[in-house]
């Protein structure tokens, strides 16, 4: 997961959950009035620990190895794990009448979603995105509510225009959110 950090309007370091917190430890250590914020790749704003030395985060936040759990039902090196499914009776018997049993037809059902709704989803997920990095960096700014209500609308020329004056880490790191906000495939969302 990628993360970038902010010192006041000045994006400051981008990277891995340790890199950025390493970096926003050494900028907390630093004399300025401006605050250091960290946010993640779906625009919420995260807090590290960042307490101890560099020794300290590392140790906290490198990745580890998965840790050996018990092996219970379903296909763990395929990644399959059991799950509960609620259903009516007459679901469970159609899934049971089509050919290769429920888990089958229920894996094609999935994907078959996924796909109709991959363009849509991907377009939420980054106005959503988008939405919440800038309430936290922008949301006293002038035009914010413009800007917003064109992010939502679909209007990239509105959207550019209105995140123009801003500063401009912030724009462009909005512009990073917003990347995939304006597809062409964006049915009613």
């Amino acid at each position: 997961m990628s993360h970038v950090v902010f010192r006041g309007a000045e994006r400051v370091a981008a990277g891995a959950s340790l890199e950025a917190a390493l970096a926003a430890q050494r900028l907390a250590a630093e004399p300025s009035d401006a605050g250091v914020l960290i946010f993640d790749d779906q625009g919420r704003q995260v807090d590290f620990d960042l307490s101890g030395g560099p020794a300290d985060l590392t140790a906290r936040l490198a990745p580890v190895g998965e840790a050996a759990a018990p092996r219970g039902r379903g296909r763990p090196r395929l990644g399959v794990t059991p799950r509960e499914v609620t259903l009516l009776p007459r679901h469970w018997d159609w899934l049971a009448s089509q050919p290769g049993g429920a888990s089958v037809a229920l894996r094609k059902l999935v994907e078959a979603a996924r796909r109709e709704s991959e363009g849509p989803d991907r377009i939420r997920r980054s106005r959503e995105a988008a939405y919440r990095f800038a309430t936290v960096m922008a949301g006293d700014r002038e035009g914010f509510e413009a800007a917003m209500r064109a992010l939502f609308a679909g209007d990239d020329a509105a959207f550019a225009e209105r995140i123009q004056a801003w500063p401009a880490d912030i724009a462009a790191q909005l512009r990073t959110f917003a990347a995939e906000a304006f597809g062409a495939d964006a049915g009613p969302v």
